[in-house]
This record gives structure tokens, sequence and C-alpha cells, in this order.
């Protein structure tokens, strides 16, 4: 499994206002190879926000699919600057990360 992750900085205050843009019910929820979005706020940073949105995805060749579709620019359509306001985005990366190793926690029957 991969997770993409869109590390976006913004100015501060935006950041927990912006999440739930990248959360709300739509086409990704169907497409092949998607398992889930977590919008993360980092708390420790003084100078600006950040949020990590990690996209869960089967593979690398699904995600490219959502990336490549017209879903995907439809969703991002909205999401262009307006030349009159200035945008709460201070920069992006995209980073790619496969998941290596797991642990998760014990039923509570067998934490006993």
């Amino acid at each position: 499994m991969f997770i993409v992750t869109n590390r976006i900085k913004t100015k501060k205050g935006m950041a927990a206002k912006m999440a739930p843009m990248f959360t709300k019910p739509g086409p990704l929820q169907k497409m092949e190879g998607f398992h889930k979005v977590e919008v993360l706020v980092t708390q420790n940073i003084e100078e600006y926000d950040e949020m990590n949105v990690n996209m869960y995805w089967e593979n690398l060749e699904n995600f490219t699919v959502w990336r490549n579709s017209d879903h995907f620019r439809e969703a991002h359509s909205g999401s262009k600057p307006d030349p009159e306001k200035e945008s709460p985005i201070i920069g992006s990366e995209i980073v790619i990360s496969e998941i290596a190793s797991t642990i998760n926690a014990l039923p509570e029957a067998e934490q006993e």
C-alpha cells in the first residue's frame, strides 16, 4: 500500500479551516484501489500552518489513474486562487511513501 501525501503550508489559522475540503464525499471514494484520505494539521510550527493530506492507495497505478481523471480535474477546479484575493497557501510538496511495516493494537481480550 502507498500513501501519497500533499504537504501544504498555509498562513496561520488556515489549515483547520481548509482541512474539510479534502474529505468531502465524492467520486474519489469509488476509485479502484483507493482506501482513505486523512488530513493531519501539524501542531508545533509557529511561523505557518501545515497540513498533510494523506491519500491511501493500493498501488501507484491506481493513484495515477485518479490523478489523470476528469474527476480529479473537477475536484481541483474550484481550488484556483481568485486573482483579487491573496491565497492562504504558501506552498506544497507531494511525497510518495510505501508502507513498509505496521503494528495494530491488541484486542482488549488479549491485553489482560
